[in-house]
Formats: structure tokens, sequence, C-alpha cells
């Protein structure tokens, strides 16, 4: 085994299976603190309880999904010092500070406000309540700006000078190294992401309970909500990944040309390959159904254009093109699929046919765990397409892993996987578990008795004062 899986290999997997896992948890959790902020702001400002309940419903499903995210990023943080330790070496002096900023600002806001939204909503007035949400929210913001401007660092570095030792030492802006060329259209592109995640995912658990009760105005409200959040955000989304793209044909020009399947160049307009087989040891795309000068016009808006291929690169330069070929299709094909799904929805709105249309509710819920697929599959075109870089035309990948044997990285890999599938196999059933009941009036809240979600997450409150919780009026249409 170890003959076809060297050490290198071993540890990119490995990092690679960690951080997908670990990405699932805050492409959700983000969307969703922001998503709670929202429906408790919507009862504060209306009275109606409908929110509430919401607020109540979807606080013990943002709880695990939360405390998931912090351990399965506490786990991925350690591979830094065992698998990669050459790149913790010469990066840290930029790296370092940056991770240090994102625990003490967003981190330390998250888990210094979380218990509060969680237990407080009996303990401490309404305001104060909405504040601590509003922090957990913000919190969540701030950790992927943080993260993404590391990401985004050594895709596009900058602002740094070389030290004795080959480390990278910050130069004299830190603002240079942290707004790097790429951070703003990566942030921009993720936190959508996150939030169109978020939006279909409750848009799914609403069309589950409506095709079981179509009355039902709890699952009605949030349909309604997710499906105002896909059709406003779907086309937001396009045109960022737009400007992205334009931003990564300018300075990682090698990772557009994968995406784009262009092994040759084109002085006179490159087309736009729909679809095709990639084949690398012959330099072509096989069976490839192409629109001529369409790629010029996309990333050059001249349909004439020049556009340059993968042979004015080095072999030993290219991404592996077949995977960035493909991951950047699946993502931008679900990325359209939202846009149509928010586009009917807004027909069945005009139809008055929004909580009946049970093509639309069949739809939406099998469009549910869509966002999980295409913000996986960007990552992969994002650290794919970089490749054979860690840190971009600075440092390779292969420079950077620990002097460890294939066997130790195999059987931390081993470990790895039987305990993910294991553990967070269970977070996701008991998630799916809480999805699956319907949300009604009078919702109830994280008590004590309520540890399911609570010991998940690692939290144990304190006895309660209130151990009742306010009798909410019944649910009327004007709630919805």
């Amino acid at each position: 085994m170890f003959d076809y899986f060297d050490a290198l290999l071993l540890a990119r997997i490995q990092f690679a299976f960690t951080i997908s896992f670990h990405f699932i948890f805050p492409s959700f959790s983000i969307g969703l603190a922001s998503y709670l902020a929202v429906l408790e702001g919507l009862w504060l400002k209306t009275g109606k309880t409908l929110y509430l309940d919401l607020f109540r419903y979807w606080l013990k499903i943002f709880a695990i999904t939360f405390a998931m995210g912090v351990v399965s990023g506490i786990v991925m943080s350690y591979q830094f010092g065992t698998n990669w330790s050459v790149f913790s070496d010469r990066t840290g002096p930029i790296l370092g500070p940056l991770m240090a900023y994102e625990v003490l600002t967003a981190f330390f806001l998250e888990a210094g406000f979380l218990g509060v939204m969680l237990f407080g909503m009996e303990r401490v007035g309404k305001r104060l309540h909405f504040t601590a949400t509003l922090m957990v929210a913000f919190g969540t913001l701030m950790s992927a700006t943080w993260i993404l401007s590391v990401n985004s660092w050594m895709q596009t570095p900058v602002g740094f000078e070389m030290g004795v030792n080959g480390q990278f030492m910050p130069g004299p802006s830190w603002l240079d190294i942290i707004f790097n060329p790429s951070f703003p259209y990566r942030l921009f592109h993720t936190v959508n992401a996150a939030f169109l995640t978020t939006a279909f995912v409750v848009g799914g658990v609403g069309a589950w309970h409506l095709l079981k009760d179509r009355g039902n105005l709890h699952a009605r409200k949030m349909f309604s909500m997710a499906m105002w959040m896909a059709a406003i955000v779907a086309p937001i989304q396009i045109v960022a990944g737009d400007l992205h793209g334009l931003n990564t044909l300018q300075h990682q020009p090698q990772k557009v040309m994968a995406m784009e399947g262009h092994f040759d160049s084109h002085p006179d307009g490159a087309p736009l390959i729909l679809f095709g087989i990639p084949n690398s040891a012959e330099k072509r795309v096989d069976y490839k159904i192409e629109i001529p000068k369409a790629s010029s016009l996309i990333l050059k808006h001249d349909l004439n254009a020049p556009m340059a291929g993968l042979d004015t690169i080095p072999d030993n330069e290219e991404p592996p093109v077949g995977t960035v070929f493909w991951s950047f299709r699946i993502m931008v094909g679900i990325g359209f699929a939202m846009l149509g799904i928010g586009l009917w929805s807004l027909w069945a709105r005009w139809r008055k046919s929004l909580y009946s249309s049970k093509g639309l509710h069949r739809a939406a819920m099998i469009m549910g765990p869509s966002g999980f697929v295409a913000v996986i599959a960007g990552w992969i075109t994002t650290e794919v397409g970089r490749q054979p870089y860690v840190v971009y035309n600075l440092m390779r990948t292969s420079e950077a892993a620990s002097p460890l044997d294939a066997p130790a990285v195999a059987a931390s890999l081993l470990a790895f996987i039987i305990v993910y599938f294991a553990v967070f196999g269970v977070g996701v059933w008991y998630i799916l578990r809480l999805m699956g009941h319907a949300p009604h009036v009078g919702e109830a809240g994280i008590k004590s008795g309520d540890t399911g979600p609570i010991r998940t997450a690692g939290i144990t409150p304190g006895p309660t004062q209130n151990p009742g919780h306010v009798q909410p009026l019944p649910a009327s249409k004007e709630d919805v």
C-alpha cells in the first residue's frame, strides 16, 4: 500500500479530508447565526410569536453545528504542527498573528456571548439577549474574515520580506497582508455561499414539512424567507463569482486555464468548454462541447481577446486539470440551479402557489444540501487549482511537509476517518432528527433538561430560574 501512497500524498489526503468535514459546519453556522438574528429581530419588532418559535427551533440546530465546527477546526489546526511543520515554520511570522487575531477577536466574541444566546432568554432582558445574538452572528463573520485573509494571502502573497532562514517576514504594513489582492473577492464570495447554503437548508426543511402539512404556518414562513434569500442572493453570487474569476485570471492565470480546460492558447478568442473529459496526457479535452469565443467574452469582455493556455506553462507548474475542471463545473452548475429555484419561487409567489406547488417543494427539498456540495467544490477549485504551490509561486507543497514516514501518516489518517464518521455522523443524525419534527406553536427552547444539543456542544447550563416558557399567543394568519 505504501508503495503507492507516499507521506506527502497521505498528508494532503488527510488535510483535505479534515478540512472538508470542517468546512461543512462553518458554511452553515455563519448563515444560520445571521438568520437567527433576523428571526429574533423580527420577533422584537412585530411581537409575533411565530418568529420566536422559529428562533427556538433553529437555535438547537445552531448549537450542535457550532460545536462540531469548533471541534473539527481544532483537530484540523493540529496538522500544521504534525504534517506541515515546515510550512508552519516558514509562514508562521505572517499566518500565526492573523490566526491569533481570529481567536482574540472572533472566537472570544462568539464564545463570550454564546451562553447568553443559548440559555439567557428567560434570564436577561430581550434587548440584551438580542445583542448577544447579534454578537454571535458578527463573530462568525469576523472569524470568516480572518481565516479567509489567511487563505487569500497564501493565494496572492504580498507585503512580506524573506528572512535569512527562508521565512516569510511581515513587511512595513500589515494592511497589505490582510487586504491582499484576492481577499475582498474571496470573502464576499464565501460569505454569500454560506448565506445561500443556509437558505437552501432552511428552504429544504420548510419544503419537507409543507409536503406533509401545507397549512403549517411556521413551515410557510421559513420556506418563504428562504426563497426570498435564494431569489436575491443567488444572482448576486453569480456576479460575485464572475468578479472573483477575473481577479483570479489576473493573479493566478494557470488556475483559470485549468478551470476552463484551455490546454492550448487562443490568439483570436477562446471557446467556453461546457463539458468534456480533460486528457492531461495528450494535452486536450476529449468529447468537448463548447461555445466559440465565449470564454474570451466572459473573462475579457471581448470575443476576440487572446487567451493564454497551459502550453505557456511548464508541465511541473500545471495544476491537476481534471479535478479543477470538474469541481468548477459542479460549483457553477449548482449556482445556476439555485438561481433557477429562486426564479421559480418568484413565479410561484406571483401565482399565489408558493405554499401549494408540490413541484417547487420537492425541488427545494432536493436542493437542500446543494450548498454544502457547492462550497466543497469551490474549495477544491481554489486549493487544487493553486497546486503545485502552497504559497503561490513561492513555496511548493512538496517543500512544506514534515519529514514523516508514510505508515505514521496513514495510521493517523485511518484514525481520523473512523473517529470523524462515528462522532460527526452521530451529530449529523441528531441534526436531521431535529429538522424532522415540524416547527409548531410554543416551540421549546434550550433548557436544562434538553441536554442533547447542549452536551454535544460541550456546554452545561446551570439551573434555570424560570423553567417554564412564556406561553405564546396562538398563531394566526397574520403571523405569515
